[in-house]
C-alpha cells in the first residue's frame, strides 16, 4: 500500500468520519483511480471510523503546510 498525495486528494470529500467499507464505496462512486480503491481494500479493517484522511495517511500535508499568505490572492 502506498499513498502519493494525488491519491489521497481523491478522497478528500469523503464522507468523515467513514469505515473502510464507505470509504471504499465513495472510491468507486466518484470515479477514483484503482490504485486509491486497492490502498482501501489492503487497510487492516477493524470496524472503525475514520475521522479524516490524516486517520489513514498521517503524512498527508494540511494548509498549514504550504507557505504561503492567503490574503495576498
Amino acid at each position: 500500500m502506498y499513498w502519493t498525495l494525488e491519491l489521497a486528494s481523491k478522497l478528500e470529500d469523503a464522507p468523515w468520519p467513514a469505515t473502510k467499507d464507505e470509504l471504499i464505496d465513495f472510491a468507486i462512486r466518484s470515479g477514483a483511480p484503482l490504485e486509491v480503491i486497492e490502498n482501501l481494500q489492503e487497510m487492516e479493517d477493524e470496524g472503525e471510523m475514520y475521522e479524516s484522511i490524516e486517520d489513514i495517511w498521517p503524512d498527508y500535508p494540511s494548509k498549514e503546510d504550504f507557505f504561503f499568505n492567503e490574503d495576498e490572492y
